[in-house]
């Protein structure tokens, strides 16, 4: 059984047992959190799609931890004027497992 999740502005492929690294929620970790805007439900041969979100429908996960991910690098410069600026951003993210998807 597969759901299509949205969460931080992005949409989700998820399964029983799956992680995955999305925007960083405001939840400690070990804590659960549930994600009941659901676009769809895929079981199977049969689907059931929303509009735009599947009634009744929840999908709940474990948070893992939070934390930063990799560092990248922003280099801007103008060439012939001197002007080079560096920076640097690392994004938030939220570690969560799959635990059940309801319909």
């Amino acid at each position: 059984m597969h759901a299509i999740i949205v969460t931080g502005g992005k949409q989700y492929k998820v399964a029983e047992g799956d992680t995955l690294f999305i925007e960083k929620l405001p939840a400690e970790a070990d804590s659960q959190v549930v994600f009941d805007q659901v676009l769809a439900i895929l079981d199977g041969d049969s689907a059931t799609i929303g509009t735009p979100n599947v009634k009744g429908a929840k999908v709940e996960a474990t948070v893992l931890k939070n934390g930063k991910g990799k560092k990248i690098r922003i280099f801007k410069y103008n060439p012939k004027k001197g002007y080079r600026k560096r920076q640097g951003h690392r994004q938030p993210y939220t570690k969560v497992e799959i635990k059940k998807i309801s319909a």
